[in-house]
């Protein structure tokens, strides 16, 4: 409740400036979790490895081909009229960027051993998962792809949404594996560990991600620039 309070209330162009600021940082940070997961060398989780693979096959950075899938998918979600919110466009920018920020550096040398692999892979996933609990608690709209999973599900039938989560992420791994992409054991780490590490992390810090209400686009454009909209 606290935290719903604090950073979900975006009635103010203050108050949703400061949850822009909060998503950025924490998408930043999640950048790096993402660099973590693929420095771990042994795979890539799902959209990644479509990522990669359309890196390495137009020769473009990472963070160039994460905006450009990003984009294509929000594309969608506004084609399917899935609800759209600031934050989605700073995902699609900002993540994708991060990591090409620390390849640049160099900040973690690549795995060599499956062990040390293993353990890197899943310090980035615990890094996503707290990360997501700060986007996510900006309150301004989720991330493109879950947004288009929402949206497959709502018209996918009877198929329950977990069934077309999987499918998603299998037709992802295999255009980024015909691509180039890497798949291995990180793969399959990814896709089995994420959800349950990211509701253990929501579990720490007391967030319920299905309480907070995502203020579309429309809306903020409303608070932050009134005399637009003003008769």
């Amino acid at each position: 409740m606290f935290l719903k309070k604090k950073f979900g209330d975006n009635v103010s162009a203050a108050a949703i400036c400061k949850n822009m600021l909060l998503a950025a940082v924490s998408l930043f940070i999640n950048g790096f979790g993402v660099y973590l997961t693929i420095q771990a060398n042994i795979g890539a989780a799902p959209w990644d490895v479509l990522n990669l693979g359309l890196s390495k096959s137009l020769g473009i950075l990472y963070g160039t081909a994460s905006i450009t899938v990003s984009l294509s998918i929000l594309l969608i979600d506004i084609l399917l009229r899935e609800p759209i919110g600031i934050a989605m466009f700073i995902d699609a920018f900002v993540v994708g960027k991060s990591v090409d920020f620390f390849n640049y550096i160099e900040a973690v040398p690549k795995c060599t051993s499956l062990p040390t692999g293993i353990a890197t892979m899943l310090v980035g996933l615990v890094i996503l998962a707290y990360t997501q609990f700060g986007y996510m608690a900006a309150a301004l709209g989720c991330g493109p792809r879950d947004t288009l999973l929402v949206g497959l599900a709502k018209r996918a039938g009877k198929l329950p949404i977990g069934l077309v989560s999987i499918l998603l992420l299998s037709l992802a791994t295999l255009i980024g594996w015909l691509l180039g992409g890497p798949v291995g054991i990180g793969t399959i780490l990814c896709a089995v560990c994420t959800g349950p590490i990211m509701q253990t992390a929501f579990q720490t810090v007391h967030f319920d991600a299905a309480r907070i209400h995502h203020q579309g686009l429309q809306a903020s454009f409303h608070v932050l620039f009134p005399s637009l909209f003003s008769s």
